[in-house]
């Protein structure tokens, strides 16, 4: 489907969503929550946090959806701002309360055998120790594309940038990641050589 075709389809379905057909907010629901999900995950890492957070942002969009207004934006743009605004609270409970976020040991990883499920593991949790390092910007243009799957256009949007920033500011992130990694990779090596 077209961008165009996928943005007359959902703005059908918001629009009935917010007359209030539950069938509209339930197809909402079905096509945005693993985007959403994801979006989380990326930001927090845990599992458990990012299925109780898109829950919270879905009951908020329950809760407001009647409020919504078409603007430049499409409806992405302001279900990933709840998404990003529950992030940040979360956050700053997690502060208040002293506890940080680890990355879950339930988090599904494909592979094929116990040495590539721990090598899997390793590595994700290597690229987001890495992101954490990276400006506020950068994390949420890398969780926004990548976990969530936005387009350029929808992450310029919701971030309220221009797509050419979005455009640069991943190009940075990655090349920021890729040195990071670069410069641990060696040691983690280093380390399974000398422990056989």
């Amino acid at each position: 489907m077209s961008p165009n075709g996928q943005a007359q389809g959902d703005r059908l379905i918001v629009d009935a969503a917010r007359a209030g057909d539950a069938s509209a907010l339930s197809e909402l629901y079905t096509l945005y929550f693993p985007r959403v999900y994801r979006y989380i995950l990326a930001r927090t890492g845990n599992t458990y946090d990012a299925e109780d957070l898109a829950e919270e942002v879905f009951m908020r969009v329950l809760e407001a959806i009647e409020r919504f207004q078409w603007r430049e934006a499409p409806f992405s743009a302001w279900l990933f701002r709840i998404a990003h605004n529950a992030v940040i609270s979360q956050r700053r409970k997690e502060t208040a309360r002293g506890r940080s976020s680890q990355l879950s040991e339930g988090l599904a990883v494909n592979s094929q055998g116990p040495d590539e499920l721990v090598e899997n593991r390793l590595a994700l949790s290597d690229i987001r120790e890495a992101a954490e390092k990276l400006p506020e910007a950068q994390r949420q243009v890398i969780a926004l594309r990548f976990a969530a799957g936005l387009s350029v256009a929808e992450t310029a949007r919701t971030m309220g940038k221009g797509e050419g920033n979005v455009k640069v500011i991943q190009h940075k992130a990655i090349v920021k990641l890729r040195e990071m990694m670069g410069q641990a990779r060696p040691a983690r090596v280093y380390e399974s050589e000398t422990a056989r």
